[in-house]
């Protein structure tokens, strides 16, 4: 039986490219459908020319909030009834300005820790960029629920990195065997699944041959959280 959409969804891409065409095509994967008409409509505002987020957090590059403001903005101008980032760190700074948004905006982060919770009520490991690890937006939103968020050394930080790094270089085969190192060296310290919070990471993980119900994709969340408000009539 189909089922019609319901909203059209508003995305702010290219933070970066890549993971941004997974999650459309996520999108069009999870989405149920039967034929074209079934599939959300989906206005796409791809803007890789954003300034680095982590470079701001860590090192006082220059400010992505500005651009990001008026991308989100622009995409609402053009009809959007729900907006979607698929970039991690980008919610670092969509926080300072989110009750500015004229429409909803579907939070990775929170989507994200929320179907962690269910998979692994145990806790989880956190892998992301050094600029969101950095900023402690996942683990204030894990305190919220008392849930044990663990996360990397250093020395394994660095390897995270160098894999998003290595995706958004598309340089898959490379970036997947630095994911397997770091994901093998958290589950020595403890066998818990791993929550990809960038959006490279699970395109990362994936090319990695780790098993793929090891991890807990933020891109992942973040098209099956839209998906059903598009789907939804409230």
């Amino acid at each position: 039986m189909s089922r019609k959409p319901l909203k059209v969804l508003g995305v702010l891409g290219g933070m970066g490219p890549a993971a941004t065409a997974e999650f459309l095509r996520l999108l069009a994967e999870l989405a149920g459908a039967e034929r074209d008409q079934d599939h959300p409509k989906v206005l796409l505002f791809s803007n890789p020319q954003v300034p680095d987020r982590t470079e701001a957090i860590l090192w006082g590059g220059e400010d992505p909030a500005p651009p990001i403001l008026d991308g989100l903005r622009r995409i609402e101008s053009w009809g959007a009834d729900l907006l979607a980032v698929p970039c991690n760190t980008a919610h670092v700074f969509i926080d300072r300005f989110r009750e500015k948004l004229k429409v909803p905006l579907v939070h990775i982060v929170e989507e994200t820790l929320e179907r962690a919770r269910r998979r692994s009520p145990e806790g989880a490991w956190l892998t992301a960029t050094m600029g969101t690890v950095a900023s402690g937006i996942y683990s204030r939103e894990a305190q919220k629920y008392g849930y044990e968020l663990l996360l990397p050394g250093p020395d394994i930080l660095e390897e995270l990195q160098e894999a998003v790094t290595l995706v958004k270089a598309n340089q898959l085969a490379r970036s997947g065997a630095a994911m397997a190192e770091a994901v093998g060296r958290l589950k020595l310290q403890r066998d818990l699944p791993v929550i990809g919070a960038c959006t490279e990471l699970p395109l990362a993980y994936e090319a990695s041959g780790l098993d793929p119900c090891g991890m807990i994709s933020s891109l992942g969340s973040l098209a099956e959280a839209c998906l059903e408000r598009i789907y939804s009539p409230s």
